[in-house]
């Protein structure tokens, strides 16, 4: 029996199957227009090679960019938001502060409702959950006649306090729905974001009901299509969180999906670190399009229930929409094998954000596309070779790439020769990757040069080694199936879903028994959606308490597993005064603890899972490569060695590791082995 994973992605769509005897895989190019002709054509190729049938499918597994784009392109739904009244505004005040204090010019990013469709309820509840104002029937009525005189498909509501008490809006959606019936989508903000904080609170259910019509036309449509095809297995979606949840969930909560493929990637990171027994892990995802970055610790990401999405201003964070869902935290870079490069206004070389995509893509995909790209540097300098690119899925015309460089690089900058031009693109890419690292690092604290860097995507591998020297990181991990890393990695998550609950007390004041009722009612929700698809005897929950001081904006997270887990205020206020000192290196006294929410996760147990790894036998003749080095300005002869015959014997670089999804520079100075579970571990020469 087989399980598929999909990742759709900017540039590509990665396939893979897990059997018994283990893991096979696909890769190709995403089709925009229809994103699910891409991945049909993916499984078919898929099955093809193993002999298999739809019929033979147990579970499809599938993360997709699709509702990112929707929000960044702005091509959801036409949204209504109903509000409290005179609190439509608060999309656009947002957090009352610029993002760039200096720079005049800023945008602020428009909001995915326009202000005529912000419509205003006569309701009120206090802070404390009491109703000072009950909404009235005519007026909702007359809301609703509004609603379908402008052909709004899809309707947000979110009123003040509403995390405290969510009966209005509970009331308000029962009654819209018995007039407008299921043509108009409609959201609550206390079911998608139950938490303090309007804005944020507002532009996530404004932001879930935008992109729900086109999602949930987009997932039945491809879960019908594959049961016409003979597939009647379970079929799960990847959340931005690390989890899996089922369709139907998918479906009511699209904007848990924004970050669904990148997660993808981190969970083989957090899988293979325990592994290999990485306890400081820098992962690092590179696909066609981006770069993702995310810091794992003992095994378990880096996560945060604050993210933005489509920010408009020069990747400045603050410049977004902010969404209150379960994330790993990442930072995207845009340098993918995609981005293009070119000379700027002042006459400097600049890479990305901008990308090819997959159509028409690099210059040396033939496709009509007369930018020069990363793929293209790549190919022109030699790190690596046009025959069996992606697994021989595409047929490079490698005489395009130098062409497109010498055009948009070489010429235009006065240097003396292509191959320069291109390593030069290759560095500069290097540069940005390794910085963003860096400052996000520092943000964190973190001692970068302490972690193992561990890199997937079909460029993690080509670009790991230089990063890793400008990081000062020492060792470098390359997974099996790294170039199709994400779609791996959701094979390896567990069903998950995650709820929180504000509180916004002082903790010596709060009301601990009837809190623990309100935790013991959530828990027994998101266990019962991951019910839905997993044993209750394999369900794991836990709970996250935050806590900060009263007044500060550090709120720190403390977790336990929610068997072990009671009030006990006094346990609580130590553990966070122990934590705020490690983070910070002080405590205040005489100043009270706030708690400010608590979320509760249920989640699949894990089951550790290996693949058999038995290198293949027999040398046979030593190929070799010459390679451009940057440094050396000079063609250097790289060893090119097969990833699958490759063992427990060290090899000294320069070499080249070719697979078919990805390739594996090791630069001068770097060794290279296979681990027990067949993962690459990559070492600098000691000096």
């Amino acid at each position: 029996m087989i399980k598929i994973s999909i990742d759709i992605g900017g540039t590509f769509t990665d396939v893979v199957a897990e059997t018994e005897t283990g893991l096979s895989s696909v890769k190709v190019l995403t089709t925009p227009v229809s994103p699910d002709r891409g991945a049909l054509e993916g499984v078919n190729r898929l099955l093809t090679q193993l002999g298999k049938s739809y019929a033979d499918i147990t579970a499809v597994i599938h993360g997709t960019t699709l509702a990112t784009n929707a929000l960044i392109e702005r091509r959801g739904a036409k949204t209504a938001f109903i509000t409290t009244a005179g609190f439509r505004d608060v999309l656009d005040i947002r957090y009352e502060k610029r993002f760039e204090q200096y720079d005049l010019n800023i945008e602020m990013p428009e909001a995915l409702v326009a202000r005529p469709l912000r419509l205003g309820l006569g309701e009120r509840i206090l802070a404390d959950g009491s109703v000072l104002q009950a909404p009235q029937d005519a007026e909702i009525d007359a809301l609703a006649a509004r609603i379908q005189s402008e052909g709004v498909e899809a309707v947000a509501i979110g009123f003040l306090h509403s995390y405290r008490n969510p009966s209005h809006e509970d009331y308000v959606a029962d009654r819209l729905h018995k007039t407008l019936g299921d043509t108009v989508t409609i959201c609550k903000s206390s079911d998608v974001a139950c938490e303090i904080r309007e804005f944020e609170r507002f532009s996530t259910v404004c932001a879930n009901a935008y992109v729900r019509p086109l999602m949930s036309k987009y997932l039945g449509a491809l879960k019908s299509e594959l049961n016409q095809l003979g597939f009647d297995g379970s079929f799960l979606m990847m959340l931005s969180g690390g989890g899996l949840t089922t369709l139907e969930q998918a479906m009511r909560y699209p904007i848990r999906l924004v970050e669904s493929g990148p997660a993808g990637g981190v969970a083989l990171a957090a899988h293979v670190a325990r592994e290999v027994g990485s306890t400081r892990t820098l992962s690092l995802d590179i696909g066609g399009t981006t770069a993702k970055i995310c810091f794992i610790s003992d095994g378990n990401p880096q996560t945060t229930r604050r993210f933005e999405v489509a920010r408009a201003w020069r990747d400045v964070k603050g410049s977004g929409l902010p969404v209150r869902v379960p994330t790993v935290e990442l930072v995207e870079i845009g340098a993918g094998g995609g981005s293009v490069a070119g000379v700027d206004s002042l006459g400097r070389l600049k890479v990305g954000p901008r990308s090819a995509g997959s159509d028409p893509g690099p210059a040396a995909y033939g496709r009509g596309g007369e930018n020069a790209t990363i793929t293209d540097a790549h190919l022109t300098v030699g790190n690596i070779a046009a025959e069996g690119f992606a697994g021989g899925m595409i047929s490079l015309a490698p005489d395009n790439a130098p062409a497109a460089i010498t055009k948009h690089v070489q010429e235009p900058m006065g240097i003396a020769d292509t191959a320069t031009a291109a390593a030069g693109i290759i560095e500069l890419a290097d540069e940005t990757m390794a910085n963003a690292a860096r400052v996000h690092g520092i943000e964190l604290g973190h001692d970068i040069a302490a972690f193992d860097l561990l890199v997937s995507g079909g460029g993690g591998a080509l670009h790991a080694a230089r990063i890793a020297e400008k990081l000062g990181i020492k060792r470098i991990i390359v997974p099996q199936n790294a170039g199709v890393g994400s779609a791996v990695g959701f094979l390896r998550s567990p069903v998950a879903f995650e709820s929180a609950i504000s509180v916004m007390a002082l903790l010596q004041g709060v009301d601990a028994g009837g809190l623990s009722q309100r935790v013991a009612d959530q828990l027994s929700d998101v266990r019962a959606i991951v019910e839905e698809a997993v044993p209750a005897d394999r369900i794991d929950t836990s709970v996250k308490v935050e806590m900060r001081y009263q007044g500060q904006g550090l709120e720190i997270a403390l977790e336990h597993a929610a068997e072990n887990f009671d009030m006990d205020v006094a346990g609580l206020e130590a553990e966070f005064v122990s934590k705020y000192d490690a983070l910070v290196g002080f405590t205040l006294d005489n100043i009270p603890i706030e708690l400010v929410s608590v979320s509760v996760t249920a989640r699949e147990r894990a089951v550790p899972k290996s693949q058999p790894f038995e290198p293949e036998t027999g040398g046979g003749a030593v190929v070799t490569r010459q390679v451009f080095d940057l440094a050396a300005q000079e063609q250097v002869t790289y060893r090119i060695l097969k990833r699958s015959s490759l063992g427990h014997d060290i090899f000294q670089g320069p070499a080249v590791v070719s697979e078919d999804q990805t390739t594996t520079l090791v630069r001068p100075g770097w060794n290279v082995r296979a681990s027990d579970h067949g993962h690459l571990i990559l070492d600098r020469s000691e000096a």
